[in-house]
């Protein structure tokens, strides 16, 4: 199976999940880090560095498990630029008048 070449968008993400990761690890070594989650630390050093934009789910849970970070920390702060960037590029809708009548409370019968 041939691997299609990554996105900008998903290299950036990469980058991003790399950054997020070292941040968490603080002064704790890679090597540890990468023991207790059960991967090598090569492979840490590449995620960590951006050279594997896309790692397995499995990896990063357990990395993540491992410096206590939530997976949907992790997916937020990776996903971060473009959930800014897809605010920025949505076209803002006009105003459209509405009847009153539509937002009134109901009154309801006793």
């Amino acid at each position: 199976m041939v691997r299609l070449p990554l996105t900008p968008e998903e290299v950036e993400r990469g980058q991003r999940l790399g950054a997020l990761l070292r941040h968490a690890r603080g002064d704790r070594s890679m090597l540890h880090t990468a023991l207790d989650a059960r991967v090598s630390p090569e492979t840490l050093r590449k995620i960590e560095s951006g050279r594997v934009a896309t790692p397995a789910f499995s990896t990063i849970a357990a990395i993540a498990d491992v410096l206590g970070l939530s997976l949907d920390a992790v997916w937020a702060e990776i996903n971060r630029a473009e959930i800014n960037k897809a605010e920025v590029d949505r076209p803002v809708r006009a105003i459209e008048p509405t009847d009153p009548r539509r937002h009134a409370p109901e009154r309801l019968a006793s």
